[in-house]
């Protein structure tokens, strides 16, 4: 939450202004003091322009084989979702936008199989 709120340059304050809550909660709930509720959480992502499920990438669902990405990487990466995000955001043509996804989603899927790609 913290790396997506820096990104954007978004105070504590604006955050905390915009969910009804202090800064200080702000501070708690990015340090891990306090829990952020599913409901919460959705509003956080609504007002920084991701999806809820932005603040999960890089954990393993339960039984998979794959120990997902280390939050070091997620957070190292964050300029480039950014950007990518971003990028995705301005495409308004259903087609090509869904076209977009499968082609990010197949390239994906390709790496988690050891594929290097364009082979």
């Amino acid at each position: 939450m913290r790396a997506r709120r820096e990104s954007l340059k978004i105070s504590q304050g604006r955050l905390g202004r915009h969910l009804g809550v202090t800064f200080s909660q702000i501070q708690k709930y990015e340090k891990g003091s306090n829990r952020i509720g599913a409901g919460r959480l959705y509003q956080i992502a609504l007002f920084l322009g991701v999806g809820p499920e932005y603040f999960f990438e890089g954990i393993a669902s339960e039984g998979t084989q794959d120990a997902g990405t280390p939050v070091q990487a997620v957070a190292a990466n964050s300029d480039e979702i950014r950007v990518l995000t971003d990028a995705f955001s301005v495409i308004t043509d259903s087609v090509t936008r869904a076209s977009v996804l499968a082609l990010v989603r197949s390239l994906s899927a390709e790496q988690r199989k050891g594929r290097p790609f364009g082979r």
